[in-house]
């Protein structure tokens, strides 16, 4: 893996789109939420206006951009509201895809969720700080790993959790992912694997970036990538990354 200062004009002449992950990339990692019986609270996260800005100035120079995310749509457009114009949100690692007023939905993963979100429900622990709202994929928010949790979960032998170091995420295995959201994505823009590049710092990223023609990873500790972003609590990783690309072209 190189340090993204060596990515050069040379590498990104092929690249007409860019998938952002959201946390941990364009804003920093955690989620405060809170269950209360049948109420939850949940944060909006904001994205500074140098992001935003970065990314309008990425659009005028012709790139795609796509955000990928585990969180829900309705969470990514009030996030993403300023430039949604031309921007795609893949949400829910993968399940749907907002372009333009239009939704792709790219799996239907009811038929599995109906059973195991019941059983789930059920599994009372300390460590559970609450269920965040989606329509794909179940997200459990908790301080620590539950082994009530995987114990369950290893039973299900159609569905996937993946602990992401706040929550696990759970989807249908090999459809319920981010890269075969951006396979769709890629459909829908009319672009191949080498005119992608992406952005991820998570265990949910992996497959993302290995469908990317350049993978850039914001945390070579748990996703690797051709380049990184080295760790820096000045700066997001998104950021630096799109200082780099805007420098060269």
């Amino acid at each position: 893996m190189k340090p993204i200062t060596e990515l050069k004009k040379e590498h990104i002449k092929k690249i007409k789109l860019i998938v952002f992950d959201v946390d941990g990339v364009l804003v920093p990692r955690g989620t405060k939420i809170k269950q209360i019986g049948n109420t939850t609270t949940l944060e909006t996260k904001l994205i500074q206006n140098k992001q935003l800005e970065q990314v309008k100035e990425l659009n005028k120079k012709g790139f795609f951009i796509n955000i990928s995310s585990g969180r829900g749509l309705y969470m990514l457009q009030e996030m993403f509201r300023e430039v949604l114009p031309f921007v795609s949100l893949t949400y829910e690692n993968g399940s749907a895809t907002w372009y333009k007023g239009k939704i792709y939905q790219h799996v239907n993963s009811f038929k599995y969720m109906k059973g195991v979100f019941p059983k789930l429900k059920q599994v009372v622990n300390d460590n559970i700080k609450g269920f965040e709202p989606k329509e794909f994929i179940i997200t459990i928010h908790s301080f620590k790993k539950v082994g009530e949790i995987e114990k369950l979960m290893r039973g299900e032998k159609n569905l996937y959790a993946i602990w992401n170091g706040e929550a696990y995420d759970i989807g249908v295995k090999k459809e319920q992912t981010k890269a075969v959201g951006l396979k769709r994505v890629m459909k829908i823009l009319k672009v191949k694997k080498k005119n992608v590049m992406a952005m991820g710092d998570n265990y949910n990223d992996k497959e993302l970036l290995r469908e990317s023609g350049i993978a850039v990873t914001a945390d070579k500790s748990r996703v690797r990538g051709d380049f990184y972003i080295p760790l820096n609590g000045k700066f997001l990783p998104a950021d630096r990354l799109m200082e780099q690309i805007l420098s060269i072209v």
